[in-house]
């Protein structure tokens, strides 16, 4: 954690063993002070997208890149939602420059012709953020017949990035950013189980598989889109207050209501790696609260180096065979 004083390194390090005090209100609040956040760089001239806009912290994003000056296209399942923040956003920034595109990141189909839309419409492509995706109850299968949370959440977002290369590589530096989830640190990769068995479904630890899988698909695309000038982060947002922590975990967010994270705290790092220099200076990192984490905090989640080593390249793969059939 080089470039902090003495005192802040220990502190961040005290709130990251502790959890709590890292993912809850906590963590940003004292972080904010110690580490001297400065406030983010302009974005003027720039286009980003975010999928999952609609609400939370991909609403919050969007409303906050736009501030920033830069031109979003917010990506949501819902047409007349989707008007609905686009208005509001108008609203309330001054000369705000978004736009909108329906899009269902369930259904394969619909990710080709967003991206189609991007690729013929856009000369470049400066920030990608793969937000979209929600934690399912009960076990559902997407139109391309993969697991629902896992084909928005990864065989979306692989195809998504695959197909926008293109305008991607036409602005050097961008930054593709994938949104995972604390829920993350519970679970080991495990190529297998991201096809889980309808018969015992546990929806909350098939999120957290999920999630993990996007930290081992982002680090993989790290690797692959580096030569070409595209960095790749991950990053999660501790535990904040949105709709999908309401209607996902419902008892969590009641006992742990007054700990949570405003939307604005947990979409912090989003807009930070959207936005920030620093955040070119490295790829493939896994980030909370503007520093780079461990992606790991017990041993039992950890791969052997041999395991380690193929998983990127196994889930890659297994992505691109998923995209091919749906």
């Amino acid at each position: 954690m080089t470039g902090l004083p003495v005192g802040a390194r220990a502190v961040d390090a005290l709130l990251e063993a502790s959890v709590v005090g890292s993912f809850s209100k906590t963590g940003p609040l004292v972080r904010r002070r110690t580490a001297a956040w400065r406030p983010y760089d302009r974005m003027d001239g720039r286009f980003a997208v975010v999928t999952g806009a609609t609400s939370g912290l991909g609403l919050t994003a969007a409303i906050e890149l736009a501030r920033l000056g830069a031109h979003v296209r917010l990506v949501g399942r819902s047409a007349s939602k989707l008007n609905g923040v686009l208005d509001r956003i108008r609203s309330d920034v001054s000369g705000a420059e978004v736009t909108g595109s329906r899009a269902d990141l369930s259904d394969l189909a619909d990710v080709r012709r967003l991206a189609d839309d991007l690729v013929e419409t856009g000369t470049h492509l400066d920030v990608l953020v793969h937000n979209a995706g929600a934690l399912s109850r009960s076990y559902a299968v997407s139109p391309s017949g993969v697991e629902v949370t896992c084909g928005v959440q990864v065989v979306a977002t692989h195809l998504l990035t695959q197909m926008l290369i293109p305008v991607l590589g036409g602005t050097s530096p961008s930054r593709v950013l994938w949104v995972s989830s604390g829920g993350m640190y519970t679970q080991k990769f495990d190529l297998a189980a991201l096809e889980p068995d309808p018969a015992h479904y546990d929806g909350t630890v098939t999120y957290a598989r999920v999630k993990r899988a996007q930290t081992v698909l982002a680090a993989e695309w790290a690797r692959r889109l580096e030569l070409v000038g595209v960095v790749v982060h991950s990053m999660h947002p501790g535990w904040a207050d949105t709709p999908g922590i309401t209607t996902g975990l419902p008892v969590f967010s009641r006992v742990m209501r007054p700990l949570l994270r405003t939307p604005e705290e947990g979409a912090d790092s989003i807009v930070w790696l959207a936005s920030a220099p620093e955040a070119l200076a490295t790829t493939g990192g896994f980030w909370c609260d503007r520093r780079r984490r461990s992606e790991h905090k017990v041993p039992w989640t950890r791969l052997s180096p041999a395991a380690a080593a193929s998983a990127g390249p196994d889930l890659f793969d297994w992505c691109a065979a998923r995209a091919l059939a749906g």
